[in-house]
């Protein structure tokens, strides 16, 4: 198991332009040293003859046939607008641009 030091955090603070007190340095540090341990432990089970699970429970995609439908009339659609022209919506300027 790798320790996260001081240091480490302070540098790759530094190099990212992140920052930090001496408090958040010291907190990050041991946050991030439990997250290397912890990862650490995955690896040490994570073995070639144990299958890879992203999902404790078995997921189904369900899927439906797709289907060609007709589509909407434009011109029936336009009629019930409140404003149209060109056969497109007709909609109130709202940049001031001309």
């Amino acid at each position: 198991m790798s320790s996260i030091s001081r240091e480490e955090v302070a540098r790759v603070a530094a190099l990212a332009r992140i920052a930090l007190t001496d408090e958040e340095i010291e907190r990050l540090a041991g946050e991030l040293d439990v997250i290397a341990s912890a990862v650490a432990t995955v690896n040490e089970v994570a073995r070639p003859d144990v299958p890879a699970t992203s999902h404790p429970i078995p997921l189904t995609n369900v899927m439906r046939e797709d289907a060609v439908i007709d589509g909407l009339d434009r011109d029936e659609l336009l009629a019930a607008a409140p404003a149209a022209e060109d056969g497109k919506f007709l909609v109130p300027q709202i940049l001031g641009e001309e």
